[in-house]
């Protein structure tokens, strides 16, 4: 719907029934009714399974003449002239934009770049939006299953038989646990296997993995390695820690939390229609399906109409490629091949859309604020906060703020005003920007890699245990501060009479706790741990887990530098002055 000043794109479902508007039972626009009004769904393409006798196909007439009224509206609210075609590809931008952030927010939690992986869509409308979600992420290639409309139902029907066993250990890592270990894993795989011989299956057909929770000493974080050498399992800690975490700690010891024995039977290999039906008809039947030609519709692709290509999945030969725009039609989907891409049928039936022309960043946006473009940021920026949320969650050591989740982050503009916070604790925001604007109007000069510390109620501090750590974003010439990214946590005790740093009898903030005001945590990339260490030890009542703080530090650093990061590619991907107009826009 469009609210008055931008458009908004769910979280409501039309549901099976009344449905899309579409599907003619009286239902609301929604993104399916975005392709039906730019094409990519053809009513002659589609069963006739609609309506109240379930016999009719999509209804075109009434989604346009929908659009088109949304269209009048839009107009009137904002001036913004915009055509049926253009608010129903406006929408679906939206739509595209929500689920790529949330592709983003599942893999910064493990700490991933999904730009090096192929994108493996499935749902009966993953195809339709696949290759827009791609380029959102930065994404080049697409898996496409021949049954990817239906693929949990028929990967269910595939899965794998397996029986699992789990032990805590809570041992260091060492040669003489290393061999108890190798004990304990034999007795749990005897154990997985009689109960996948009570489900009669044979275990020599079998096969088992051992995998080791480990984690450092003193945090309780465990990551999963594979059972081999003493070398290897550190190796493949630290490499899974510097992934997730963005840091490790080479002279701390692992200690094995868990010891899991996974052992695995097999499921049935998939079966591919597409080969079955080429072998059962013969070199004849295949020939048949070559001579099939495609049917062409216009389509609104890429900002303007153009005719496009509509293929039979099951009429592509192996190996046979396609350039879009096109659209490849199956029983149990439609998949959009969009500019710029292509299909290529792979000999094992698999559909695998690449990238082959490069993705044309559009800078022409233009910082007048536009209702889609006016939602679309709205989304980045908050799901960058979300992010910078992720990671503070994951690398921080405290209960407080790992478990209790007692921090908030949030982005900023070059004046220190707020652009977006994410809903973490909202208590901890309405004094976040004074924090800034005092780093902001102090003497001292900031540098790139710089970030600053402090808890100052007299700053825009609230209680003392509540830290924030302030990063400033520099533009790509490292000369100005163009943003600035920070997180507040609560830390378990930061000095004080008493702990938890808020004594009931205290008569001078001194007795609360150490105060923190505006002191350099990073100076042009260096981690000042020798300063910050002194300023926790040199009080009356000095921190009484200053490791602790230490690691929660970093971990708001660590927050604070993917806040950096995603800013600097919104930068690269619609410049500088768009980003800061729509941040204008967004307070606005």
């Amino acid at each position: 719907n469009f609210d008055g000043a931008r458009y908004r794109v769910g979280p409501e479902s039309a549901g099976a029934n009344p449905g899309p508007a579409a599907y003619r039972n009286g239902g609301p626009l929604t993104i399916t009714d975005c392709n039906v009004m730019l094409g990519k769904l053809q009513a002659n393409e589609f069963p006739a399974v609609l309506g109240r006798n379930a016999n009719q196909t999509l209804d075109f007439k009434t989604v346009k003449e929908q659009f088109t009224q949304l269209a009048k509206s839009i107009e009137k609210s904002t001036g913004v002239i915009s055509s049926a075609e253009e608010v129903a590809s406006g929408f679906l931008q939206i739509a595209v934009e929500s689920m790529a952030n949330a592709i983003k927010k599942i893999s910064v939690q493990r700490g991933y770049d999904v730009s090096d992986y192929a994108l493996c869509s499935f749902g009966g409308a993953g195809g339709q939006h696949a290759c827009l979600v791609a380029d959102s992420l930065g994404i080049k290639t697409v898996f496409l299953h021949p049954y990817a409309g239906v693929l949990s139902a028929y990967g269910m029907g595939l899965a794998d038989t397996t029986a699992t066993r789990q032990q805590s250990i809570e041992k260091t890592l060492d040669k003489n646990t290393y061999g108890e270990l190798k004990l304990l894993a034999k007795t749990l795989q005897s154990q997985a296997e009689a109960e996948l011989i009570q489900q009669g299956i044979d275990v020599q057909e079998c096969q088992s993995v051992w995998r080791l929770h480990c984690r450092y000493q003193g945090s309780d974080t465990s990551l999963a390695t594979i059972y081999s050498d003493l070398d290897n399992i550190k190796k493949q800690f630290e490499q899974a820690h510097q992934q997730r975490f963005g840091f490790i700690s080479e002279d701390m010891p692992l200690v094995v939390a868990s010891i899991e024995v996974e052992t695995i039977s097999k499921g049935e290999c998939a079966q591919n229609p597409i080969q079955k039906s080429v072998k059962k008809g013969g070199d004849g039947y295949k020939e048949a399906l070559k001579q099939q030609k495609p049917r062409e519709y216009p389509v609104y692709m890429a900002k303007k109409w153009q005719n496009c290509s509509f293929y039979q999945r099951d009429s592509l030969s192996p190996n046979q490629t396609i350039k879009g725009p096109a659209v490849v039609l199956e029983s149990t989907g439609t998949n959009v091949i969009e500019s710029g891409w292509q299909a290529t049928m792979k000999t094992d039936g698999n559909l695998i859309l690449e990238r082959y022309q490069a993705l044309q960043q559009d800078k022409a946006i233009g910082t007048d604020v536009d209702p889609v473009m006016l939602e679309i940021f709205n989304n980045l920026f908050m799901s960058i906060a979300e992010q910078m949320g992720f990671v503070l969650a994951n690398t921080a050591a405290s209960v407080n703020i790992k478990e209790r989740l007692d921090f908030s982050c949030a982005i900023f503009n070059s004046a220190g005003d707020l652009v977006a916070n994410a809903p973490h604790m909202p208590v901890h925001l309405g004094s976040m920007g004074e924090s800034i604007k005092v780093v902001i109007n102090s003497s001292r000069a900031l540098s790139n890699g710089d970030a600053v510390i402090l808890n100052a109620p007299y700053n825009g501090g609230t209680h003392l245990p509540d830290v924030t750590v302030i990063k400033p974003v520099f533009d790509d010439q490292n000369k100005n501060i163009i943003f600035y990214v920070a997180s507040r946590g609560h830390h378990a005790d930061i000095g004080g009479k008493t702990p938890g740093s808020a004594p009931a009898d205290s008569t001078h903030i001194d007795e609360e706790g150490i105060i923190i005001d505006n002191l350099k945590l990073v100076d042009k990339g260096e981690f000042q741990e020798a300063a910050i260490r002194k300023v926790l030890a040199d009080s009356q009542w000095p921190a009484r887990n200053p490791d602790m703080n230490i690691t929660d530090f970093k971990a708001q650093l660590a927050a604070c530098e993917k806040g950096a990061q995603e800013l600097a590619k919104m930068v690269s991907h619609y410049s500088l002055d768009v980003v800061q107009a729509y941040m204008s826009h967004v307070q606005d």
